[in-house]
């Protein structure tokens, strides 16, 4: 069995700032690279709101940069997976890998991260990032003057619709049932705006434009009578939530009841002593790069000032 002083498991903005911060403190950490290395934002073509790009950067070549720096002052990396943690308060906790193998750490950073839900539609996969995308934010400049879609009925889609709003000529919410789930000041401001209409009773059943190679529309399916029609389109956002990438950790450390991980007061630190998490497995409010980056940061001045006190 190996040992480690620093385990950090994840690879995104989190994982990798956290472990620039901790290979600059000589604490050699060991990231564990996951399913995606590089997290959600290897798989966006353009970056144009993360600090320093004033020109925007592609999220795949951003994330390999952190890696780079991460590796230049000492980062070790791992490609497998965490099938199972076991974790105990102060340490050691221990990492059995889905290859196989079984790592043992005095301190453990959890940066899995969270992935949108999709809706598993004809045209979906074929259109991520030519039109469908599954975050406002970081997407909705690029549909300047096109109609757009925003499926979901919650805060999320109304919050989404609503900052769409600012670059769409129009939004078209599209909700299953005949009125929101959002909370009443939010569906005032939806229904306030001239530029956002609904399409109640309806599901998404295709995404339209894969000949394209571009989103030109929606086919979509009335739920109470069935009937199928069209919904011209340059872009598609879901706003359907998030699963927070916990389960390896479920039934160890404190999560609320969608599975995103506690934290204890204004730090990084989890219900378990010498456990820490950081980026979107423990963020469900922000879920940006800027973000998750300062919280790796944070998780690493943390576990570093841990891992002291013990000495």
């Amino acid at each position: 069995m190996d040992a480690e002083t620093l385990v950090i498991v994840g690879t995104g903005p989190a994982g990798l700032t956290c472990a620039v911060y901790a290979a600059r403190a000589n604490l050699r950490p060991l990231l564990i690279d996951g399913t995606l290395p590089g997290g959600q934002l290897t798989q966006t073509t353009e970056v144009e709101n993360y600090p320093g790009f004033p020109e925007g950067i592609s999220g795949f070549v951003l994330m390999q940069n952190m890696r780079q720096q991460a590796e230049r002052f000492g980062t070790r990396s791992l490609s497998d997976t965490v099938a199972r943690g076991e974790l105990s308060p102060g340490g050691p906790h221990k990492l059995f890998l889905g290859g196989g193998k079984t790592i043992e750490t005095q301190a453990l950073v959890i940066a899995t991260g969270a992935r949108p839900r999709w809706l598993g539609v004809p045209g979906e996969e074929e259109l991520k990032n030519k039109g469908v995308s599954a975050c406002a934010t970081c997407d909705g400049a690029f549909f300047r003057d096109v109609p757009i879609a925003v499926v979901g009925g919650g805060d999320s889609a109304i919050e989404e619709a609503l900052f769409l709003t600012r670059f769409g000529s129009k939004v078209f919410v599209v909700h299953r049932r005949k009125e929101l789930r959002a909370s009443k000041i939010m569906q005032e401001r939806a229904f306030a705006n001239p530029k956002i209409a609904f399409c109640w009773d309806s599901v998404v059943d295709e995404i339209l434009g894969v000949d394209a190679d571009r989103v030109t529309g929606v086919r979509l399916r009335n739920v109470e009578t069935g009937e199928l029609s069209t919904l011209d389109c340059g872009a598609v956002f879901m706003a359907i939530g998030h699963t927070p990438s916990t389960e390896p950790f479920r039934d160890q450390v404190e999560m609320d009841e969608r599975g995103y991980i506690r934290l204890q007061g204004q730090s990084s630190r989890t219900s378990i002593e010498g456990v820490f998490a950081a980026g979107d497995c423990a963020d469900s409010a922000y879920r940006q790069a800027v973000t998750a980056a300062g919280m790796g940061c944070r998780a690493a001045i943390d576990a570093e000032r841990w891992l002291a006190e013990r000495e």
